[in-house]
Order: C-alpha cells, then sequence, then structure tokens
C-alpha cells in the first residue's frame, strides 16, 4: 500500500487505526470476560508494543489461568497514570515514564527490565529537509511525546550535540499529532520510536541520530503499589511477566510470522511491521532489575532534574521492586538467551 505513505495521507490514512487512545477495557480473544472465582489482571497495552496480540500469536495467551483485561493507550506516560490511579495492574514502559511518574510520586514500582536495540528511537526530519544533524535542531521545532522513551532519547542527543533542550522548541505531542505535524510540516523534526520511526521513513523522512550511542536500551514493566501488595494478584503479576518474556523470545525467532500478525492487528502495511521487528523488537528480551538497570534510570533522573524537566531529582530505587528477578540475565547482556 505504498499510496498511504504520501506526505499529509499517512496520518488520515493510518491514525484512526494505530493512534488512538483507547480507554476501555476488553478482554483477550483466548479470555473471555471473567466469571465465577476466575480471577482477572487488568494489563496496559499499546498499540506500538501490541502485547496482547504478542502473547496470542505467540501462544502463551493459551490456558492462562486468569483473564486478561486489556487497556490500550498511545503511550506510556497515560498508562503510568492508569496503572497509578489503580484501574490498570500491570504494563509495559519505555526507560522514561517511570521518571516522570517517580517524580510525580504515584504509588507504582518498576518490576521488570527488557533490554533491546536503541535503533528504532529516533530523531527524524521530513523528506527534503536542509538539516543535516543534531546540532541543526538549534532554534527548530521538535515533537516528541513528553515522558516518552524518544524524550530521553533527544535530550541525551541534544547535550550529546552541544545544545539543551532549550536550546530547541519543543512541542509535547503524542504520536497521532506527531505524525501529522511532521507529515504537514508545522514542526521540523520529530523523536519517535518503532513502529512510528519506520512509518515515518515509510513516508520519506530521514533518521538525523538514533538513541544507540546514548541510552541504555531498557525498557520496564510497571505494576501498581495496590496489586504488588494483593498476594494473590502480585502472583498474576509474576506470571505475566514470565509470559511476555517467552513471547519476546518467540518473536525474535518467528519475525516474519509476528510481523504479520502485528500489522494486521496495528493496522499497518507489513513492510513498516517487518521493519520494526527485525530493529527492534527482534533484539527485545527479558533481564534483571539490578543495580546497572537503576543506575541507568538514576542518570536520566539526574538529567531531566538538572534540566528542569521534573521538579526534582529523587532516588529511583525508592520506586522498584525486585521480587520477580530470579533467573534473568544482568541487565547488561547484550544477547538474548536461547529460547
Amino acid at each position: 500500500m505504498p499510496g498511504l505513505f504520501r506526505r499529509g495521507a499517512v496520518a488520515a490514512a493510518l491514525a484512526p487505526l494505530l493512534f488512538a487512545t483507547l480507554a476501555s477495557c476488553g478482554s483477550s480473544p483466548s479470555n473471555s470476560a471473567a466469571s465465577g472465582p476466575t480471577p482477572t489482571l487488568r494489563v496496559g497495552d499499546q498499540k506500538g508494543g501490541a502485547a496482547q496480540a504478542l502473547l496470542d500469536a505467540s501462544g502463551q495467551a493459551k490456558a492462562l489461568p486468569f483473564h486478561i483485561s486489556w487497556a490500550s493507550f498511545t503511550s506510556g506516560p497515560p498508562m503510568l497514570e492508569a496503572i497509578g490511579a489503580g484501574s490498570v495492574d500491570v504494563g509495559t514502559v519505555g526507560n522514561t515514564p517511570p521518571v516522570f511518574a517517580g517524580s510525580a510520586h504515584r504509588p507504582v514500582k518498576v518490576v521488570g527490565a527488557l533490554r533491546s536495540s536503541e535503533a528504532g528511537d529516533a530523531v527524524l526530519v521530513p523528506k527534503g529537509s536542509a538539516l543535516t544533524d543534531v546540532a541543526s535542531l538549534r532554534g527548530r521545532t521538535v515533537a516528541v511525546a513528553q515522558g516518552s522513551s524518544a524524550h530521553n532519547s533527544l535530550v541525551a542527543l541534544l547535550l550529546k550535540a552541544g545544545l539543551s533542550p532549550a536550546d530547541v522548541h519543543l512541542s509535547y505531542l503524542q504520536p497521532a499529532d506527531a505524525l501529522a505535524a511532521f507529515n504537514s510540516g508545522k514542526v521540523d523534526a520529530w523523536a519517535a520510536w518503532d513502529p512510528y520511526t519506520a512509518i515515518a521513513e515509510k513516508a520519506g523522512g530521514h533518521i538525523l541520530a538514533t538513541g544507540e550511542q546514548v541510552s541504555a536500551g531498557l525498557a520496564f514493566q510497571v505494576a501498581s503499589d495496590s496489586a504488588l501488595a494483593d498476594p494473590a494478584r502480585s502472583k498474576l503479576v509474576g506470571d505475566y511477566l514470565q509470559r511476555v518474556g517467552t513471547a519476546w523470545r518467540w518473536a525474535a525467532t518467528h519475525q516474519e510470522q509476528w510481523a504479520q500478525v502485528w500489522s494486521k492487528e496495528a493496522g499497518i502495511p507489513y513492510e513498516v511491521a517487518l521493519a520494526s521487528v527485525r530493529r527492534t523488537q527482534a533484539t527485545t528480551f527479558e533481564v534483571a532489575l539490578d543495580d546497572d538497570a537503576v543506575q541507568s534510570e538514576q542518570r536520566i533522573v539526574e538529567t531531566f532534574a538538572g534540566q528542569k524537566l521534573i521538579p526534582a531529582s529523587f532516588s529511583f530505587a525508592d520506586f522498584t521492586d525486585r521480587r520477580f528477578n530470579a533467573g534473568l540475565p544482568p541487565s547488561t547482556t547484550k544477547t538474548a538467551p536461547a529460547n
């Protein structure tokens, strides 16, 4: 469907399918509405992350000892708001949403870590842009989802180039609005993550820089304090984390199959899904929430506090719960363990 990616057309064609913020909850197709004593785990999902489709495609949703009620969000920050409010039990986010959640003292804890390539976290410019590197962004308008992993990559790349966030005009937009602004020329650049990076590239966008040189490549599983305080519900959280880890290892060895499923679920062309899978999702695997992972996040806390992007520094370790770490490789591991 190459016609979908003409500048200005991609937003209208894909936004209703890919980017809408969904506040309602629903059950996985393999998990009918809870009845009787069967427990329900409320899980947050992102259209770009597609945890629900991944569990189904990998077979990890079969024979669940509990039901899953899914809630879909456009990015990590609104998901963490829901987790902090107690309407969602657990979900996966990038490296920066937990920093904002901790800064806001939300009742949440990071309970798991995932490592993947940062090649899909990128700063892009539209087709025909005269901008050639991050330094050339001085005085320009850059779209980014506030508190997203792309926000951290953008800030780190600016600092590496000798700039600060104050040297550019940050336009805080969720992916749907950012894509529309990017394709209409209302912003000079966009800090995004896969699959949005692949969508922008398909539309003719060019990558100025990626987060590979400035980020540890970590994402996190976050759970509500209320779920963790409940022994029965925390057990479900642990079961869910194990299934997600197994599902990501399946995706790494079934890239084309997963891309086909995901493209249909997300409403994106197969070639866009496959590019995202090969670059980002096939490199994703579970690692331990260890001291190195916590220190990596603490550095983001210090950077964002120093740039006045959060009110003040805080101890990231206070927002972690390591009870689910058993048997996982160190967070510094670069290669996924065998399936």
